[in-house]
């Protein structure tokens, strides 16, 4: 006779983060999908499936993700006292979600539910620090396990602890990496890939990077030797979301073009769309050399990507040469970006402010140079955070220069430590007027141009240019952690911080949200009104200017880009190198 089979229920947690009020920040509906989610998910089925934790175990499994849910601890408590058993894991959880992470398992260890946090703040301080990282203490005291590493192949043990009774303070693999060839695939229901707005779903096609950046935590986590999944993993991720409706992906490999079956994988997806008619798309993330690679380019446009992350994130090559960005060559920057403009994919851009030669009006002298002569579509702003992980935190941290002890400011998007030429007014008002500088009206004119002429598509590009401004100028967000409808929950305020009184909140938050709808509206009837402008414009075709003018061999003595001190010092550099490569004398 067969015993009574038990109900295990996992309940899986991306959590968000705060914003500067205290309020959880999350949409109706998210922009970007959480893989840490997906991935994690994919590995619970298989364990599920493979019933590690027996035969008369039955493992349900919960998957939310905060950005675009409400997350309740009664109700999470609910799903745990409602089987047998359970556990709690907050997945995926990076430094400016460790103090929404605490804030969530705290109700949840007073009813004595076991819960585990991973992600890139716990791996990555174990990897970089001797002492052990503050808020990660704080989360053991409260007797939470802890995961260093990454899941696969490490999940069921984690399980099977949990539900014996014998789940450990700490599990750190950072020293043994696993290979993710032919693992579960990531995935998550379609029901919750729907809360993304245009049912975004995400995977990553490798992990590791061989570049030695120091403002990078990539490489302390995944590490620098490049793991990859096979071509048919990638085929079976894709045909597994096809399945259930879901057509578009955002491959969160840091730097795509240095996984090296790149070829391989977009000739897989190649033929997923033009042999099986699999129409998918894919936003994907790249280097500034990826141009170099044979066929990269042409090859991704015709595997379906319609935008690209690039990490720019300076033109001053001294700045850059200071983070160990040495692959990023500003005279490679025209060229790279006229390669995405010819297949008419949309570019993001990402630049750093707060390199240590940087002033305000360097920044913003830079950055009218880029308008003028980078044929950028969108350009994001960060600013240089030491993020725990970092080599950059570990040798702040080792030489006890002060750092913001709120996680949550971790999110580039905020100054968490001194800058040796502006003060913290000085760095923050040049963050603000550096969007301001970027994102004039005049100059939104010249992006759509462009588009036009170079025949990407001006009504995608208008699209993510009223995104970036609405949530800078309205939601006061990142576009990165931007999305559709903002929402906030009375309760869902951080515990620092007294929830305010009912008659206060809900008047307060309902008009914010219509005013905030007023604003929305009027800025894209403004942007709409130029885009319908160029659209109408007959000459539109032959637009030219100094940005989408093909490469010249003599722009180095031209350009503004190339005419200052560290752009010449590194130019003649490049010089001596090619005359060396020649056996020429230098």
């Amino acid at each position: 006779m067969n015993k009574h089979k038990k109900t295990f229920s996992l309940v899986l947690i991306k959590p968000s983060h705060y914003d500067d009020d205290g309020y959880v920040i999350q949409w109706f509906r998210s922009a970007i999908p959480s893989n840490s989610l997906a991935c994690l998910y994919g590995l619970s089925l298989e364990c599920k499936e493979e019933k590690v934790l027996g035969e008369n175990v039955k493992i349900e499994i919960h998957a939310f993700d905060e950005t675009n849910t409400n997350i309740k601890p009664k109700k999470i408590i609910s799903l745990i006292e409602n089987a047998d058993d359970g556990m709690v894991m907050l997945v995926g959880v990076q430094s400016n979600q460790f103090p929404r992470a605490l804030d969530i398992a705290k109700p949840l260890r007073e009813e004595n539910i076991k819960v585990a946090i991973g992600g890139f703040h716990i791996s990555g301080t174990m990897a970089m620090l001797k002492e052990r990282d503050s808020h990660v203490q704080k989360a053991i005291d409260l007797g939470i396990t802890l995961f260093a590493g990454e899941a696969e192949g490490r999940l069921s043990q984690v399980l099977v602890d949990a539900y014996e009774g014998n789940l450990k303070s700490i599990y750190n693999f950072m020293d043994d990496l696993p290979n993710i060839e032919g693992v579960a695939s990531p995935i998550l229901p379609a029901e919750r890939v729907h809360r993304t707005a245009g049912a975004n779903t995400s995977f990553d096609a490798g992990r590791g990077c061989p570049f030695s950046c120091s403002f990078c935590t990539i490489i302390n986590v995944q590490g620098r030797k490049s793991r990859r999944r096979s071509p048919e993993d990638i085929a079976e991720i894709i045909r597994k979301n096809v399945a259930q409706g879901i057509y578009t992906f955002f491959i969160t490999d840091d730097n795509f073009a240095r996984n090296s079956d790149w070829e391989a994988i977009l000739d897989k997806i190649i033929e997923l769309r033009e042999t099986e008619d699999i129409n998918v798309r894919f936003t994907i993330q790249v280097d500034t050399l990826c141009h170099k690679l044979p066929n990269f380019i042409e090859k991704s446009k015709r595997a379906g990507v319609k935008r690209v992350f690039i990490g720019l994130e300076n033109i001053n090559p001294d700045s850059l040469l200071g983070a160990s960005k040495r692959q990023n060559k500003i005279t490679d920057y025209r060229e790279m970006l006229l390669a995405w403009k010819k297949v008419g994919i949309v570019t993001y851009c990402g630049y750093i402010l707060g390199f240590p030669n940087d002033t305000q009006e360097s920044i913003l002298r830079d950055i009218e140079i880029i308008k003028k002569e980078l044929p950028v579509d969108l350009l994001e702003f960060f600013y240089l955070t030491p993020l725990p992980g970092s080599q950059d935190h570990k040798k702040l941290f080792e030489d006890e220069i002060p750092m913001d002890e709120d996680l949550n400011k971790y999110d580039l998007n905020h100054a968490v430590t001194a800058h040796p030429k502006m003060s913290k007014e000085n760095w923050e008002e040049t963050y603000r007027k550096a969007w301001e500088t970027y994102y004039t009206y005049e100059h939104i004119e010249t992006i759509l141009r462009r588009a036009i002429a170079t025949g990407t598509s001006p009504g995608k590009t208008m699209f993510f240019i009223n995104w970036f401004m609405g949530c800078i100028n309205i939601e006061g967000i990142h576009p990165l952690e931007g999305g559709f409808l903002r929402m906030k929950f009375r309760k869902s305020r951080r515990s620092e911080m007294p929830l305010e009184n009912p008659l206060v909140f809900y008047p307060k938050t309902y008009f914010q949200i219509l005013w905030k709808q007023i604003k929305w509206i009027s800025l894209y009837s403004r942007l709409r009104l130029i885009y319908r402008k160029v659209r109408k414009d007959p000459t539109k075709h032959k637009y030219m200017d100094t940005a989408i003018t093909p490469v010249t061999k003599d722009e180095v003595k031209k350009l503004e880009l190339f005419q200052t001190e560290a752009a010449h010092k590194f130019i003649d550099k490049i010089n001596r190198n090619k005359k060396l490569r020649h056996g020429e004398r230098v």
